[in-house]
């Protein structure tokens, strides 16, 4: 009907006008009810058409113009954040990607809890170490396995994990202590005193690396080669026989058993802490103290798997056994017995009571 091209929108503005008295009273003629709807839908065309910006040509062809650059976007749109959904400052627009990083954070943090944080773990992976060390020792002797990259020395893990076991450990579980036992007592001088278990870990650390460095020395001696066919009178010591390009021959108590058993052994009894943190995901500290608690289930889990390593590819079984057993006397002469007492350290603040503890540990 406004298909003419010559005529101009100020002609065609009072058309509106015209169409809209018949209509008006054929609206009259009807009964009551659809006259009011009739009457209504006129008041609300009138009130949209008021609604319109004021710039714009009345009439069919300026409100048609309008519905057809709303129906092509060209209205007002909202404000959108960096996500290109909702603003970035909402509480679930504009940080997806944290969120998402956040979420798979906790569902590994729930995996490794159900494998480590519990009490039935920390009863049985004591005797778990020495089968898996009498296992390994039986199978080296008898059906050697074939090489592999984990039987090099060289191997990443030994390098730089196993080579610092307790440094790893000990860094981990220093903001570990520190953040879980606050947000449980709220007390700094309980802190303190719990993060002096890491000063009794370092002292049995070093101890028992000596003993066995001394054990060595008196127990050795200077060979031509590794097939022990000639002995060098003249060194006195480890060090000087292997400048001199000799082979030091003694009883080597197996560190590596000593001190993964050792770490993995504290590192779990240190967790069980989680089974009462509870931080909601807001929490100024969820993300350190979830973060914390993968990184030393991760980190318990390589200790784990480098002592199988050692137990099928390292040492004699002697030698093994006397390094599981110091891991395992260093772990329960602490955690088992003096951490038990008024006077030590103490052992992570849980709901469960100091005689279930101790009963638990005699089972």
């Amino acid at each position: 009907m406004y298909s003419s091209p010559t005529k101009t929108p100020t002609e065609l503005s009072p058309r509106p006008q015209q169409t809209a008295e018949p209509a008006r009273e054929r609206s009259q003629q009807l009964p009551g009810g659809h006259a009011a709807e009739s009457a209504s839908g006129h008041e609300g065309e009138r009130a949209g058409s008021e609604r319109l910006p004021s710039s714009l040509p009345a009439g069919g062809v300026g409100l048609r113009a309008v519905r057809m650059r709303l129906s092509r976007g060209g209205g007002a749109r909202p404000k959108q954040g960096q996500d290109g959904g909702r603003e970035a400052g909402s509480p679930d627009g504009g940080r997806r990607p944290t969120r998402s990083g956040m979420e798979h954070l906790e569902r590994c943090a729930w995996f490794l809890r159900g494998m480590l944080v519990r009490a039935a773990v920390r009863r049985y992976l004591p005797w778990a170490l020495v089968a898996s060390m009498v296992a390994g020792s039986v199978l080296k002797e008898f059906s050697p396995l074939p090489e592999s990259y984990l039987s090099n020395k060289r191997n990443v893990l030994n390098v730089y994990f196993v080579k610092m076991a307790w440094a790893w450990t000990f860094c981990l579980l220093l903001p570990f202590i520190a953040l879980t036992n606050y947000l449980l007592t709220g007390k700094a001088g309980l802190v303190l005193r719990r993060l002096s278990t890491l000063l009794v870990g370092t002292a049995i650390w070093y101890v028992c690396t000596a003993l066995f460095s001394t054990v060595e020395h008196y127990t050795g001696r200077c060979y031509q080669s590794p097939a022990l066919d000639g002995v060098r009178q003249e060194p006195q010591s480890k060090q000087q026989c292997q400048r001199e390009g000799g082979f030091w021959h003694g009883f080597d108590i197996s560190g590596h058993s000593f001190l993964l058993a050792y770490c993995a052994l504290v590192v779990v009894e240190e967790l069980a802490v989680l089974r009462e943190v509870k931080t909601e995901r807001g929490h100024s500290l969820h993300a350190a103290v979830t973060a914390l608690g993968v990184a030393l289930g991760l980190l318990t889990l390589i200790w784990v798997c480098m002592f199988l390593c050692t137990a099928v590819y390292f040492h004699d079984f002697s030698q093994k056994a006397f390094g599981t057993l110091f891991g395992l006397l260093g772990w329960y002469g602490t955690y088992g017995f003096w951490y038990l007492k008024p006077f030590s350290p103490g052992l992570p603040p849980q709901s469960a009571s100091l005689s279930l503890k101790r009963d638990s540990y005699k089972k």
